[in-house]
């Protein structure tokens, strides 16, 4: 089974920045991925996408602050989030995209002044 391990959540400042990691292990690293976020009393929305060949996609309101990147020889998917807004506070996913599997731990990010 896929197995997914997020870091590098925190407490930052609007306006700040964070860089978010994700580790895939069990599986080759063949797949396009995608960075979910879900903030409290809310459902788990789609916040960017990356194919095996490098083609991203991001969803309207993180467009221009946030790019996803991946590693295919370290399996990492990272995402560097920039001009953080308090309303980007959530617990951060990585999974397949599409058609998430199991869901790893997740990292917190929090924007608050």
């Amino acid at each position: 089974q896929v197995q997914f391990v997020e870091s590098g959540g925190g407490l930052v400042q609007p306006g700040g920045s964070l860089r978010l990691s994700c580790v895939v292990a069990r599986t080759r690293f063949l797949y396009s991925m995608g960075w979910y976020r879900q903030a409290p009393g809310k459902q788990r929305d789609l916040v960017a996408t990356i194919s095996v060949d490098g083609s991203t996609t991001y969803a309207d309101s993180v467009k221009g602050r946030f790019t996803i990147s991946r590693n295919n020889t370290k399996n990492t998917v990272a995402l560097q989030m920039n001009s953080l807004k308090p309303e980007d506070t959530a617990v951060y996913y990585c999974n397949l995209y599409p058609g998430p599997t199991s869901w790893g731990q997740g990292t917190q990010v929090t924007v608050s002044s």
